[in-house]
């Protein structure tokens, strides 16, 4: 499926069944429709013909390992095949076959960022990723296995990136990105989400700017329920001032629904046009990157807010008028 534009030109799009499968049954707010929620709303906007379709893949054991512990991926993987019970406290049940789910998420998101640094494509999405808060030994929030740190270590360890911008715009708080690279100053993070004393996972105080070598490379911007697009707005000023200070090799955004307006388990009131600045604003800054931008899809639990803020994702990152 290509349209018009150069294949090398056209934006990545990862669509296909198992990268769908993740999610959780019986009415879970991550539910395994999601995919399907965002594709309807893509083809009724006709962008499905202007991005090039790409297949998932799922990622081993050894890359997974990037990021976490071993004998938590062994844990996942023994959980999901016995298929009951949870991965934490109770939000993340432990699904027969969430783990090879899981691992089709995390494969995917690094095929993603292979391709962005070969320049086979400018930019891409993984609509079903954004795992932030999944810990190196632990699942958290929905979250199985972080695609997000996997990718970030990939960077490092196989690409030898040392400056690494990951940009946040899901209502919570990306707390498996923030926490792991926290000392880190290789790995630059501007995280908008809603103040954690009001929402999951309670981190994210504008205070938690890094730890040692890499203070001043986090920065936090906790908004009150509430909070529109004046003050996306407001805050993206500072994500730009950051990200001028950055100056990344490589781009990752975390664009979450669930900082849109109405979203059942959050209380920001964000639109799509937020969605589409931020894509846009750093799809341009990419262009001096080693890669083009790698958006993941993250939270949203309306459906139909998950459809268009995603949608304009894609509309920003084929720079559509």
């Amino acid at each position: 499926m290509m349209g018009p534009t150069a294949e090398s030109h056209a934006p990545c799009l990862y669509l296909g069944p198992t990268l769908g499968a993740y999610g959780f049954s019986g009415g879970h707010p991550f539910g395994p429709d999601r995919m399907e929620a965002f594709q309807k709303r893509l083809n009724e906007k006709g962008l499905d013909a202007r991005v090039r379709i790409c297949t998932p893949v799922r990622g081993d054991q050894t890359l997974i390992e990037r990021f976490h512990t071993a004998e938590y991926v062994d844990q996942v993987r023994a959980l999901s095949e016995r298929g009951r019970g949870t991965l934490d406290f109770g939000d993340t049940p432990a699904e027969p076959g969430i783990f090879e789910a899981a691992s089709v998420v995390v494969g995917t998101a690094v095929d993603a960022a292979e391709r962005l640094l070969a320049g086979d494509c400018p930019s891409a999405l993984v609509p079903i990723g954004g795992l932030h808060h999944a810990r190196r030994h632990r699942a958290s929030g929905f979250c199985v296995l972080n695609d997000c740190g996997v990718v970030i270590e990939t960077l490092k360890t196989v690409h030898g990136c040392t400056r690494i911008a990951y940009v946040d715009i899901d209502a919570h708080h990306g707390d498996g990105v923030y926490y792991a690279f926290e000392a880190d100053p290789a790995v630059w993070i501007a995280d908008i989400h809603q103040d954690g004393r009001s929402l999951f996972p309670g981190t994210g105080d504008a205070s938690e700017e890094g730890q040692g070598e890499a203070v001043g490379t986090k920065l936090n911007l906790p908004q009150p329920p509430g909070a529109d697009t004046t003050a996306f707005y407001s805050a993206w000023e500072r994500v730009e001032a950051h990200l001028d200070r950055a100056r990344p090799e490589f781009i990752i955004l975390q664009c979450g629904a669930d900082s849109m307006a109405g979203d059942p388990l959050a209380g920001l009131a964000f639109t799509p046009e937020t969605h589409r600045w931020a894509a846009s604003r750093l799809l341009e800054r990419s262009k001096d990157c080693r890669g083009g931008l790698l958006a993941l899809g993250g939270g949203g639990y309306d459906r139909k807010n998950l459809g268009e803020a995603w949608s304009e994702v894609v509309a920003a990152l084929i720079e559509e008028p």
